[in-house]
């Protein structure tokens, strides 16, 4: 990396440089530059440690695949794309498998073995010069890869920052709904996801992007839109407009009573005359019991047994994950759930999570005049205990949940509360289902920036997933800035989330740091929510919530991946750890 680049990328103060640099690749299939935006927390991640080891004089690379189709050229090929903060990023182009994951439902052979795909891949590698590979998703690839760049003789990383290597639909969530303990061989797997025809969805992104690139972007959408709307008349389909006119508000039943309030008899909500329809798309989600995790690790008969391609599907995502070098999921149930699918113990390593804004969001909670502050208590508030939610309205989200808790409350217990919802994508259906409820306020998507903010703006934080949530940010990012957490009982959280006078709250005296309940269940969330706002429980200073919280830095984080690069290059042991400089370390 010349000079002029090191300064380009603006290296901060005190940041450790590599006294070997290595030449890194990282695989994955979001544009890196995006970060966030497409992706999501993976990308977030993936991008984050990319500039973190670039920084550090390191030499990265990354390639995405699935996503970029050229008609003019047969075959698979590589071609460079940007340099992003000094990271040269790549595309491999016409791949077999499309990205992301949901579009290749259909393609389960080339998902399982593509040799031709996997020497483009290996070409690159070689021309880059690539020490070690960093897959953190596999979409868009084959699964095979793995074991090919091993044979090449390279080390490959996996960082699984979801289910994708057991389950196509990548959350082990059936019908994006309901929490799947048993694909029943593989036989559950059918119909779960609605897919194009690979092959088709090949030739008309090829076809699209081709347009793209002689007309470009503005005109190519406009195109789109106009072909949507000849389909749709062609189809008799009412134009887009027309339906409309079913969310225009019908009268306040209610106006005839002017200033009249109604008296404490009155349930405090009011009708708008928005009525959620089908194409809202605001569906009941499922449960899932209690205990989900622990059945889940248990019961590796279920993981093993194969009936049809998909059920082959996941014995070939084990035993992809098998032929790596080290596998380092960053929540310790993730690492439980792929042993119990088939993956060695040996192979799986927890490596936790560290992202800049987060250890911004922790360093604005240590200089606030408030970190040794409780922030809400019933005998003396003056004001509305405040419940957020951020995220997404995405069904594995659980965001329905939370809507369904809303209503379940009683008005005294509601009115003393106030709802704010962070979330980005299509709410309006949620947003008619909760417009009876005064004391819910939307306040649309955020980015990274916001977060800072935002954290002077609630009391307590709610996470209801409903899938086998990994390590989430937005849960890391709720405990940096010091908050108490209503999560659901599920996946990764439970491991960092500890419940009033559990073995884990003994650091903070037993306050701990937040409540579970199982996921999905409406009544649950609604009794927590009713607890915290009666103050049968104690909310934690942010000062508290760090010290029942564990919680790695930046810093900490760009130094435990780069010791697993020096361990299978066979520079250093085990347990032989790079720890960046204690200052530039916020250890919770």
């Amino acid at each position: 990396m010349s000079a002029k680049e090191i300064e380009h990328l603006q290296t901060p103060h005190d940041w450790p440089t590599a006294d070997r640099p290595l030449r890194v690749a990282i695989l994955g299939w979001a544009r890196l530059a995006a970060q966030a935006r497409e992706g999501s927390g993976y990308n977030l991640n993936a991008s984050e440690l990319a500039t973190g080891l670039a920084m550090s004089g390191h030499q990265v690379f990354y390639l995405r695949s699935g996503m970029h189709y050229n008609a003019l050229r047969r075959g698979p090929f590589v071609k460079e794309t940007e340099t992003w903060r000094t990271i040269r990023c790549f595309s491999l182009y016409n791949s077999l498998n499309l990205s992301p994951a949901a579009t290749n439902f259909r393609n389960m052979p080339q998902e399982a073995s593509s040799p031709r795909d996997n020497s483009a891949v290996l070409a690159w590698l070689r021309e880059v010069r690539a020490q070690v590979v960093h897959i953190h998703s596999l979409e868009g690839f084959a699964l095979d890869l793995i074991g090919a760049i091993r044979d090449a003789g390279l080390p490959v990383i996996v960082t699984t920052h979801n289910y994708h290597y057991g389950c196509p639909q990548v959350d082990l969530l059936h019908a994006e709904k309901d929490c799947c303990l048993d694909f029943d061989g593989g036989a559950r797997c059918v119909g779960c996801l609605g897919a194009p025809d690979p092959a088709k969805a090949r030739r008309n992104r090829a076809i699209l992007q081709g347009i793209e690139r002689t007309a470009g972007p503005e005109l190519t959408l406009a195109l789109r839109q106009t072909a949507k709307l000849i389909m749709a008349r062609l189809r008799g389909a009412e134009h887009p407009n027309a339906q409309l006119d079913a969310d225009h508000p019908k009268p306040d039943p209610e106006a005839a009573r002017g200033f009249d309030a109604g008296g404490p008899d009155h349930p405090g909500t009011f009708q708008h005359g928005l009525e959620v329809v089908a194409r809202d798309k605001v569906q009941p989600l499922g449960r899932a019991p209690a205990d989900a995790n622990e059945r889940f690790e248990r019961s590796p008969e279920v993981h093993l047994r194969v009936v049809n391609e998909y059920g082959q599907r996941r014995r070939n995502g084990v035993d992809a994950l098998n032929r790596a070098s080290l596998v380092t999921p960053p929540s310790a149930f993730m690492c439980r759930a792929y042993q119990a699918m088939g993956v060695e113990p040996d192979r799986l390593r927890h490596v936790r999570l560290g992202q800049p804004h987060f250890d911004q969001i922790n360093r604005r909670a240590q200089r606030s005049p408030f970190y040794n502050t409780r922030p809400w208590d019933p005998a003396t508030a003056r004001r509305p205990l405040r419940v957020a939610f951020w995220g997404t309205t995405r069904n594995n989200k659980g965001f329905g949940v939370l809507a369904g808790a809303i209503g379940l409350l009683p008005r005294e217990l509601r009115q003393r509360c106030q709802f704010l919802i962070h979330a980005g994508g299509g709410d309006w259906g949620y947003r008619k289902l909760l417009s009876a409820f005064p004391e819910v306020s939307f306040l649309g998507g955020y980015d990274t920036v916001q977060l800072l903010a935002g954290a002077g703006e609630y009391d307590v934080a709610v996470l209801p997933h409903i899938w086998f949530e990994n390590s989430p940010l937005v849960m890391l990012e709720h405990l940096h800035a010091g908050k108490f957490i209503l999560s659901s009982r599920l996946g990764g959280p439970v491991d960092w989330i500890h419940e009033p006078a559990s073995d884990g709250a003994r650091a903070n005296g037993g306050l701990g740091n937040g409540l579970l309940f199982p996921a999905g269940d409406e009544q649950a969330l609604a009794s927590c929510i009713e607890r915290v706002a009666r103050g049968e429980v104690v909310l934690p200073s942010p000062r508290e919530i760090h010290e029942a919280s564990t919680l790695w830095s930046y810093p900490r984080h760009i130094a435990a991946v780069e010791s697993i690069y020096r361990e299978v290059l066979g520079e250093i042991t085990p347990t032989q750890q790079v720890e960046p400089k204690p200052q530039a370390a916020v250890v919770a």
